[in-house]
């Protein structure tokens, strides 16, 4: 239930980040990038641009037009490279499309794959020694021997419920799995994954909008309180097809999860990560790849969850371990002093030793130097709606050092080379718009322009109309939010509020980031037309102030985030500007669930609500999700009616929209369909919008998005009209008691 697409998208703009990004060179002292339709390589710190693969040399034979390039990837020799074009979407990403190889030292280009569906290939790979490339395609995989053509099927069982090499919606979605194989060093065998779903139900979507008679669209997906589809390890040798399967203990009723699976340093051995059903046991497992035996070598437990990777080493997503000491060691995070640290745990498990130390987390790993004795790490110690780059000492003795400019207050991300001599920076704060360049580390000395420091002596505060602020309940929590108060605002008037939520583990919406306020589907300006519109993080949200803040809603999702915000709300109420007959409240996927408990529960405070794509009933979400935060509903089903908004619909006083898409794939349409059935067992009017086949980010198809937008600006200026009213206009409804 993460934050749909578009929010990521523009926060990925307001920090300018490239579409396409960059890709270092090994050494870390260039990049390669596509680039009009070419393949060049800037040379740093001259930034000097060499073509390496021109778009003549992309264009296939008998062919006018180049290949677009959506992705590339080198061979290890570099005289190859891989190029990924016409992708096609499978649930979140195009991860399906075609390859084509250039040979830059024979000039040649050839396509991988030929005689497979079109964009039916996924996640393709040179092997080590660059004689070779393997793929998935229909759910099975493929090795291709690139000089002569050849191609072995290496899986014959895969189909839609046996899938090999890539993942089902559960484990992508949640785990962010989608490459599911991975070369060994020698380039003889291949480790993959295999999920069996045969035993997983499926939802229906209907399509009823692509042909005259209505087509059901499966959907593997276990809900909470059903078994996740069990897992197998396989590494399979790319010469007899022969596989040899890892045994991986798991519980034979509940099952159990691997979403993390990498060579261990050689071609002997894996490391994986194995997580039980309630994913608050984490075992790091060496397997044997000749017998097939594992043991555990590091183990943790948490009294709540166990966070996966992408929380704290994003570079991973598609694969990769950090491994130090010629393999000796590897970097390790846990939570387990109370913070989110990195520690360098010994090959065996046996030893471990703390390199980030203090009350503060580590949002994300950025490099490892470990010739220079440096790791690099994204954190902000003192202000939890930025982030910073520092660096500390690899062995643990040293104190964290900020890396990024003391004048340039607000959110930085860097993409740092491989040996940590580089960077990619980028930089916003609320005022000043986002700016890119190339700096060198330590000294943070731009290359070229800098561009960073143009951006801060241009930008204007007192031009900005938002402002952070902290909010204090009546429970004593103290929470960081923005605001932005309507252009010509006067302190003697009145206004109505607008407040966007999520309130779940998977966002946080208060970072100081230019734009951060560009987030409602409204047309027009909200602050031009007289709203002030407010943005709280409860405890709950993963902003990085501890595990205790991020982990005291666990079994209480629903219930804590909700009073959180209300009772902020509450004091936000006292400000002698807000019309507290005037309140609205809006938000997506896990805001909008958040959302309709707002209304439901504390229907005195919020009198118009805005739901899109909301999870009604929490026994309706996928398993890996919903359990990870609640529990087993086998154990404590009423945690789970507890925090459902179907359970206060009974409750409705306010106006209230919700907006659902029919083809929703991963808060399906039944969330909509239970809701609308318990506000009409009570009698409770409210709008409903539904968007035909549209998925959870309710984008596709002609004027769907403008649509959207329109509904939503129409009912919010309706029911919750804006503008400045006299003192004394509105209610003392928000000065009521729960």
């Amino acid at each position: 239930m993460r934050k749909i697409l578009f929010v990521v998208v523009l926060l990925a703009f307001q920090i300018g980040v490239s579409a396409q990004g960059i890709k270092w060179t090994p050494d870390g002292t260039g990049y390669y990038r596509s680039e009009a339709g070419d393949i060049v390589m800037y040379t740093l710190p001259a930034n000097t641009k060499t073509v390496l693969v021109s778009k003549q040399q992309l264009t296939p034979a008998g062919q006018t037009k180049n290949l677009a390039v959506r992705s590339f990837s080198f061979s290890a020799d570099a005289n190859k490279v891989l190029v990924y074009t016409n992708s096609k979407r499978v649930w979140r990403m195009d991860t399906r499309g075609d390859y084509w190889v250039f040979d830059k030292v024979a000039n040649t280009l050839k396509q991988v794959g030929v005689g497979r569906p079109v964009s039916s290939l996924m996640f393709a790979k040179f092997s080590p020694d660059a004689t070779k490339v393997a793929y998935v395609s229909d759910y099975n995989l493929y090795v291709e021997d690139l000089a002569s053509g050849t191609v072995k099927q290496l899986t014959t069982d895969g189909n839609r419920k046996m899938i090999n090499g890539t993942f089902d919606w559960a484990y992508e979605e949640e785990f962010f799995c989608r490459d599911g194989f991975r070369w060994s060093p020698d380039s003889k065998q291949i480790a993959f994954w295999q999920i069996d779903a045969r035993t997983t139900k499926d939802y229906l979507m209907i399509n009823n909008t692509d042909s005259i008679y209505p087509v059901a669209v499966p959907v593997e997906y276990p809900i909470a309180g059903e078994a996740p589809s069990p897992f197998k390890i396989g590494v399979v040798d790319i010469t007899s097809a022969s596989t040899k399967w890892m045994n991986i203990p798991t519980d034979p009723v509940l099952q159990s999860y691997v979403p993390r699976m990498e060579w261990a340093g050689n071609s002997n051995e894996l490391i994986i990560q194995h997580l039980n059903r309630k994913q608050n046991e984490s075992e790091l497992m060496l397997c044997n790849v000749a017998t097939g035996a594992s043991k555990a070598i590091y183990t943790e437990k948490d009294s709540a969850w166990i966070d996966i990777t992408p929380l704290w080493d994003n570079d991973y997503i598609m694969g990769g371990w950090d491994w130090l000491n010629g393999g000796k060691e590897f970097l390790w995070a846990s939570e387990k002093d109370g913070w989110r640290h990195l520690y360098r745990v010994s090959r065996d498990g046996k030893k471990e030793t703390l390199i980030t130390n203090g009350n503060y987390d580590v949002m994300e790993i950025s490099a490892i130097d470990e010739k220079g004795g440096w790791l690099y790490f994204h954190a902000s110690p003192d202000n939890a709606t930025q982030q910073y780059l520092y660096r500390t000492k690899l062995d643990g003795k040293g104190k964290a050092e900020r890396v990024s400019p003391a004048n340039q207050n607000g959110t930085h991300d860097y993409d740092v080379s491989p040996t940590g001599k580089f960077a990619q920076h980028r930089f916003s704060n609320y005022y000043t718009p986002g700016a890119s360049e190339m700096v060198s580390l330590p000294d943070h000395s731009p290359i070229g322009d800098a561009k960073v420091n143009e951006a801060v002596a241009k930008a204007d505060k007192s031009k900005s109309n938002v402002s952070f602020f902290k909010v204090t309940t009546s429970e004593g929590v103290e929470m960081d939010a923005w605001k932005v108060l309507p252009d010509n605002f006067d302190s003697t008037k009145k206004y109505p509020v607008l407040f966007y939520v999520y309130t779940e583990p998977w966002g946080q919406n208060v970072k100081d980031l230019y734009g951060v306020e560009r987030s409602a589907p409204y047309q027009g300006n909200l602050a031009k037309d007289g709203y002030i519109y407010i943005s709280i993080d409860n405890r709950g949200t993963p902003v990085p102030k501890g595990r205790a803040w991020r982990k005291v809603v666990y079994r209480n999702i629903g219930i804590i985030n909700i009073r959180d915000q209300a009772l902020a709300a509450k004091e936000i109420f006292k400000w002698s500007y807000v019309d507290t007959s005037r309140i609205a409240v809006w938000g997506w996927s896990g805001g909008g669930s958040a959302t309709l408990n707002l209304m439901f529960q504390y229907p005195d405070l919020y009198k118009t609500g805005i739901a899109v794509a909301a999870v009604g009933n929490q026994l309706t979400y996928d398993n890996i999700y919903q359990e990870r935060y609640m529990g087993l509903p086998q154990e404590n089903r009423q945690d789970f009616v507890k925090g459902s908004p179907i359970t206060y619909a009974k409750n409705l006083r306010g106006n209230l929209l919700y907006i659902h898409g029919t083809g929703d794939d991963n808060v399906h349409y039944n969330n909509n369909d239970m809701l609308v059935n318990e506000l009409v067992k009570y009698g409770k009017q409210f709008q409903m919008m539904s968007y035909p086949n549209r998925s959870h980010g309710i984008s596709e198809g002609a004027g769907t998005s403008a649509h959207l937008a329109g509904l939503f600006t129409q009912y919010l200026r309706t029911n919750c009209p804006p503008g400045a009213r006299a003192t004394g206009a509105s209610s003392d409804a928000g000065k009521k008691g729960f």
